[in-house]
């Protein structure tokens, strides 16, 4: 996805949906998380997307709406799956392994 496009809530599952009420992630980050995001393979046929040191350093520049959040933000992380539906969202508490 190229930036600014947003996210179909189509290939967001019911379980992404319910995880981002829950988590209190909204839309606008999860669509910045699939643009702007780094995308790592994550097994079972799934990547993680997460924002890595270059991600965050571009994130302000190009949405300025979400760098007074950035902190927040860029703790985020969604698997995504094989045929591109968000499976789940969260927030990291430690390191992703690479």
């Amino acid at each position: 996805m190229g930036p600014q496009e947003e996210v179909p809530m189509e290939l967001v599952t019911r379980h992404a949906r319910a995880r981002m009420q829950q988590r209190g992630i909204r839309a606008e980050v999860l669509e910045a998380l699939l643009d702007y995001g780094r995308e790592v393979h994550a097994g079972g046929g799934c990547d993680l997307v997460f924002f890595d040191k270059r991600a965050r350093a571009r994130l302000p520049r190009e949405n300025a709406a979400l760098a007074a959040q950035a902190a927040r933000v860029c703790k985020s992380y969604a698997i995504v799956g094989s045929e591109g539906s968000v499976i789940t969202v969260g927030h990291r508490f430690r390191r992703i392994p690479r």
